[in-house]
């Protein structure tokens, strides 16, 4: 990150804005899978939908065409900026807050925290942004016609059926998958810049190395997020009145009916997409922070 403790917000914002959009472009198809297969439903004495992830990828292009794995990508890409630019925004607030001087280091701990605090901004933007990917990823073209015409339909149909409060279902899940995750995020590759950094580098990576740095960060996001990512698929695509109580009657189904595997469903996907699209993610972050501590250093 250059001078990697010297932290502006403002340029966190555009930079993450636009290693966000780096990120969708890699990884949606990917996640188009996870949600799949974290969502099939799971009927007794019949098979399931997906035996796995190389056979969710086939029958979706199979039926769909590859544009299938790119289903409900305007939500995301419409977000997608505001959530990273705000994301690393909280990030660099999150590490400013805990600095007695510009150029102190934090410990791993600040940092996670630090990371963990960006989770929150995120999530006013994430939660319904995630349930109508959700709903448009889980459409099968096989199936008959389409319940949602594209992300504005969506959102009519489920503010028609229950408010405001309908189009955020989820949040409470979003904060309990971001929250913990966000904070091993930020904290993983952080602590990689400094691990992987040649002597007399000034901190400066090579664009191979910042994609591992990326690329492993998100590997450990995720590997803290699996398990609550799937309740919150779960919850957030289930038919109203499902789970009146949240996130802990999807738990408490999910244990009852297929249990602790189904947490971990959709792990496959996740990881296959994790390293690329986050590799992608902060290599366009550094380059984008690069540019713009060229264009105003002084800021």
């Amino acid at each position: 990150m250059g001078e990697v403790n010297k932290v502006s917000p403002i340029k966190n914002f555009f930079a993450g804005g636009f290693g966000g959009i780096c990120t969708i472009f890699v990884g949606h198809p990917f996640d188009t899978l996870k949600v799949r297969l974290q969502t099939m439903p799971i009927i007794p004495g019949q098979a399931p939908l997906y035996s796995g992830t190389w056979d969710c990828l086939t029958k979706t292009i199979k039926h769909e065409g590859f544009r299938g794995l790119y289903k409900g990508m305007a939500a995301p890409i419409t977000g997608v900026a505001p959530i990273f630019a705000i994301s690393f925004l909280g990030f660099g607030i999150g590490k400013k807050l805990q600095q007695s001087h510009p150029n102190e280091r934090l410990s791993l701990l600040q940092l996670f925290n630090a990371g963990a605090f960006s989770a929150i901004g995120t999530t006013i933007i994430m939660a319904p942004g995630e349930r109508i990917k959700c709903l448009l990823q889980v459409q099968q073209a096989s199936t008959g016609p389409a319940k949602y015409a594209g992300p504005i339909d969506c959102i009519r149909q489920l503010y028609k059926q229950g408010g405001i409060r309908s189009i955020y279902r989820g949040t409470g899940a979003t904060l309990l998958r971001d929250v913990p995750a966000s904070g091993i995020y930020f904290m993983t590759y952080e602590w990689l810049q400094v691990a992987l950094a040649p002597e007399n580098s000034d901190g400066k990576l090579s664009p191979i190395r910042t994609m591992f740095a990326g690329g492993m960060a998100g590997i450990a996001n995720w590997i803290i997020a699996i398990p609550p990512d799937v309740l919150k698929s779960r919850l957030q695509t289930a038919p109203e009145g499902t789970y009146p109580n949240g996130v802990r009657d999807v738990f408490k189904v999910l244990m009852r009916e297929e249990g602790v595997r189904a947490l971990y469903r959709g792990a496959v996907p996740v990881f296959l997409r994790a390293f690329p699209a986050n590799a992608v993610c902060f290599l366009g972050f550094e380059m984008a922070l690069k540019f713009l501590n060229w264009l105003a250093p002084s800021i």
